[in-house]
């Protein structure tokens, strides 16, 4: 039976961002045999209202303590430059609608750079398929299809994937985001990371596939 290992997220969780080179790091040195399934879990849903400043403060904060806790850099420009919203299924669309044509993962960078660095707004499918744009596969320099994906980032079949993944990822588990759980052996397990030290959930996963 094939293990999973599950990475709940949102492409514009500053967490997330935050997690990615420790993240990156922990599948690295993952064993070949385990497979490993993004699940994006809908941080705030559709929304055209503007943040409330209170909000604002709250996730500006976020973004101060992970830059002084982790050192990732954050362009706080985003804010004066945009008028922000709290709405991250659009980009949580847009991963899926890459994944179909296997950029997921490039997608998932191309939105946390261009909203982290670039002080651009992902809440907005132009912004998204601007980003598409930029998207090569590294190996074999193909870009993705730009209209295949514009069709692709707000059809009913993204739609109901984005609800299936959703769901998945709050019967997995109810900490937030990230969060790492390990399927094996017909048992889900919760795993314990650290934002900066890789061995803390690759030392559990040892543990765990070899019981």
């Amino acid at each position: 039976m094939t293990s999973i290992l599950y990475y709940i997220h949102d492409p514009m969780c500053s967490w997330c961002y935050g997690f990615t080179p420790t993240w990156n790091k922990i599948q690295g040195n993952l064993p070949s045999t385990l497979k490993v399934e993004y699940v994006v879990g809908g941080l705030a849903p559709d929304s055209d209202v503007p943040m409330p400043q209170e909000t604002q403060q709250m996730v500006k904060g976020a973004w101060h303590r992970i830059q002084d806790m982790l050192g990732t850099e954050f362009n706080f420009s985003f804010w004066d430059k945009n008028t922000p919203r709290r709405a991250t299924y659009p980009a949580c669309r847009a991963v899926l609608a890459a994944r179909t044509q296997k950029f997921e993962k490039q997608m998932i960078t191309a939105i946390q750079h261009g909203y982290y660095l670039r002080a651009l707004n992902p809440s907005d499918d132009d912004i998204l398929i601007q980003l598409a744009t930029e998207l090569k596969n590294e190996q074999t320099e193909q870009a993705i299809d730009v209209d295949q994906f514009t069709l692709d980032l707000n059809s009913k079949e993204t739609e109901q994937e984005l609800a299936r993944q959703i769901s998945l990822s709050r019967r997995l588990s109810q900490r937030g985001f990230p969060s790492l759980v390990l399927e094996h052996n017909d048992a889900l397990h919760f795993l314990e990371h650290d934002y900066q030290d890789p061995d803390v959930t690759l030392s559990r996963i040892d543990a765990l596939l070899n019981l």
